[in-house]
């Protein structure tokens, strides 16, 4: 058992899971398959993420040591942003509207963040163009698929190809800031065009399509707008899982396979089966990007 220089060099490569108990439970005749991305701090795929990030940064100099980092974000890249960036020296300072949940915030300044505030009246686009501005004289601010070509695509590919073929004809991500997806999709559709990249939002939120966009009941995807991330050429189609079904296949994987899938990893698996399920699919994987805590 080797011994790793920090936590974060555990959380890559991330298993790929079959999903026999759930496969069976649900009738299907073909495959389905997970990859585990939910094993750090927050339990999201946010926290290799954030420290992929910041290593890309200083690999390419456009992070010094010490140097500030501004995002604005307040979910759970925050935090896995925030731990990060602390754990490597460098302060992280996040804007986020006026009226972020108040909880939230005291949580990120308990873990040693600091908060700027944009106008509420401006949303997320007023708190983007705020950080972007703060960076461009006193720190680092990015965001970008490049983590998932260098590191989530790869590993998938390594996971699923087969002597020159694909242990899976299709692959479904939720939808986010749009980074998994584009960059699994550019890894392997340079490697092969016989896998199908399936883009999931949630039914009651579906601004990838242009569809009707409201509140829904699946964190961390669905932010109702088109990422500036989303790179529409490698994704074959979108598919719209609803609340319920995600949360119902959530709770039922977790029954059948022992595994604590989140509502977005739901959402993921429920396009999965779906496909094998109408025959369009033999073998699917889903990509879970975050777990349920149990406790």
């Amino acid at each position: 058992m080797p011994i790793y220089p920090n936590f974060y060099q555990t959380l890559t490569p991330c298993p790929v899971v079959e999903l026999r108990g759930y496969a069976a439970a649900n009738g299907l005749k073909g495959r389905l398959f997970a990859y585990l991305d939910f094993n750090g701090p927050t339990g999201t795929a946010r926290d290799g993420l954030a420290e992929g990030m910041l290593a890309l940064a200083i690999e390419q100099k456009k992070l010094a040591p010490g140097q500030p980092i501004i995002e604005a974000v307040s979910g759970p890249f925050a935090t896995a942003l925030t731990l990060a960036g602390l754990t490597a020296g460098h302060p992280v300072v996040l804007v986020m509207p006026e009226d972020a949940p108040a909880l939230r915030q005291e949580n990120l300044l308990r873990l040693g963040a600091q908060i700027q505030h944009s106008p509420a009246r401006s949303g997320l686009a007023g708190a983007r163009a705020m950080a972007a501005q703060t960076a461009a004289a006193n720190g680092w601010y990015d965001n970008n698929p490049e983590y998932h070509r260098r590191v989530t695509g790869p590993a998938i590919l390594q996971n699923i190809a087969r002597e020159g073929a694909s242990l899976v004809d299709a692959i479904t991500v939720g939808v986010g800031s749009a980074g998994t997806v584009t960059g699994v999709g550019e890894t392997i559709k340079a490697w092969t065009n016989d896998v199908r990249i399936v883009a999931v939002e949630p039914f009651e939120c579906q601004a990838l399509t242009g569809g009707v966009t409201g509140p829904h009941n699946i964190p961390d995807i669905g932010f109702g707008l088109v990422p500036k991330n989303f790179n529409s050429y490698v994704v074959d189609n979108v598919a719209a899982v609803s609340s319920k079904d995600a949360q119902r296949a959530a709770q039922q994987v977790l029954r059948t396979d022992a595994i604590p899938a989140s509502a977005s990893a739901g959402a993921a698996l429920h396009a999965a089966a779906k496909l094998v399920a109408n025959g369009i699919s033999r073998s699917a994987l889903a990509v879970f990007s975050g777990r349920q805590n149990l406790l």
